[in-house]
């Protein structure tokens, strides 16, 4: 936890409740029988009458990935009568968690990308293990490993409602097709395109250096591939220090065009001002002489396209593997978030437990796939839920994959090293795009933050 005392905390969980009273998004129930919600669909699994009971749930989406998933909490209002607001948690969810109940104001329900802090919830009793109908829905809907992520000590308390593939890179069809150039396979092919598009007139490569988690995605897919599956392993548990030659190498790869100003968009010092939802826009916003002519990240892309771009998705817009590295097997990288219920006394309310059963059923996957920009784990969801093929096909793969994935390495990792601004992975590959020359000085500070951070 964060803070430099309990009254901080305390003045800081004030200071949040008040934001959260002012910011918060209140949905109208819609309110009929209850066997139709606002999609007009029969809901498939059966919720409790819950008329004047309120819920808060909170979670890290803005923009169109929070818009489209309101629209998960509308139907579960007009399903159940309940009122539910949603919060914005900014990127540290475990501080935010952990400042609302020293506050005494927890939220009820709250998503999760990171597994390690899941574990860390459980084993503070901050959360409810899932109930009987949560549990016949995960167990109905969900693989072993999506099961595991969410348990801590064989007790299930969470629900991956979201996935991500987080090996996918994006590209500008205009781009491509100008620098005559075809999606590559290979890393030095990757390299080879990123010139060659750069030769065109277009900047290949759009970095979103100001959201750290964007950067740790970039090394763990190198790192995975050229490393392979059993070193990645150790060093998310920290069994290898960050000081490893493997780590050299993964950075030494990356360096290959993070330390290449010329193809990165704005530049190193631009691209460390850039955020997520802009590295996106800025390489599909003009279609006709695009900006840049590829953005790395997850399916969740998607959501940016269409929300703030004309870009349409499979003509415009396409997407490629992540390239294999050094001989290795392309990588495939997964993220998620997890739903949780938060009681400190350790019991769920009726409407908690209603939630969970929702989110773990098809219906509320449906919804959310439909809206785009979204995968679900969730394997019992139809694939035509997916708006578009080039969501479908990365459905279809996540699925397909079963459990033969590796999930986000930074996300494995305890919250202050792997998931909190200005520390950690996020800022030790920040200095690394800052000065992508000094590997030993990035892998001297990752390793210094990994020690605190695990206790060693």
């Amino acid at each position: 936890m964060h803070g430099s005392g309990r009254g901080s905390r305390r003045r800081a969980a004030r200071a949040i409740a008040a934001v959260a009273a002012l910011g918060a998004l209140t949905l109208t129930a819609c309110g009929d029988d209850g066997d139709a919600g606002t999609s007009g669909r029969e809901s498939t699994i059966e919720l409790p009458d819950l008329s004047g009971q309120e819920l808060e749930v909170a979670a890290v989406w803005t923009g169109a990935e929070r818009d489209n998933f309101l629209g998960v909490l509308e139907e579960f209002e007009a399903l159940t009568g309940a009122s539910v607001s949603y919060v914005p948690t900014g990127d540290n969810v475990s501080q935010y968690v952990s400042t609302r109940i020293e506050g005494g104001a927890p939220p009820d329900v709250v998503f999760v990308p990171q597994p390690g802090v899941i574990r860390q919830f459980a084993e503070n009793g901050w959360l409810a293990p899932l109930g009987p109908a949560a549990r016949e829905q995960l167990e109905a809907n969900y693989t072993e490993g999506w099961r595991e992520l969410g348990s801590y000590e064989g007790e299930p308390y969470g629900v991956y409602v979201k996935a991500a593939n987080k090996s996918l890179i994006w590209y500008s069809t205009t781009a491509f097709e100008y620098a005559g150039v075809e999606p590559p396979a290979t890393w030095d092919d990757f390299v080879d395109t990123a010139w060659t598009v750069w030769e065109s007139g277009t900047t290949p490569l759009s970095v979103a250096g100001a959201d750290g988690w964007t950067l740790t995605d970039w090394f763990e897919n190198i790192y995975l591939s050229q490393a392979g599956p059993e070193m990645y392993d150790r060093l998310a548990a920290h069994e290898i220090p960050w000081t490893d030659e493997s780590v050299t190498d993964a950075l030494t790869t990356l360096a290959e065009v993070f330390g290449e100003s010329r193809l990165l968009e704005n530049g190193n010092s631009g691209s460390l001002q850039t955020l997520f939802p802009d590295s996106v826009t800025q390489t599909f916003i003009d279609l006709e002489t695009p900006d840049a002519g590829m953005v790395f990240e997850a399916d969740f892309v998607g959501a940016v396209i269409t929300d703030s771009t004309d870009a349409v998705i499979g003509e415009d817009a396409r997407v490629f593997p992540f390239p294999a590295v050094g001989g290795g097997d392309p990588p495939v990288v997964s993220a998620g978030d997890a739903a949780v219920a938060v009681a400190p006394d350790g019991t769920a309310s009726e409407a908690q437990e209603a939630l969970m059963t929702f989110l773990a059923s098809p219906d509320a996957a449906r919804i959310w796939a439909e809206a785009g920009g979204f995968v679900s784990p969730n394997h019992s969801l139809e694939f035509d839920a997916y708006p578009n093929d080039v969501q479908r096909g990365i459905a279809e793969a996540l699925i397909a994959a079963g459990d033969d994935f590796r999930f986000d390495l930074s996300d494995q990792t305890p919250a202050d090293f792997g998931g909190t601004t200005g520390q950690g992975m996020w800022q030790g590959l920040q200095n690394f795009l800052r000065y992508p020359d000094d590997i030993q000085g990035a892998q001297r500070y990752l390793e210094s933050q990994a020690a605190a951070a695990y206790g060693e």
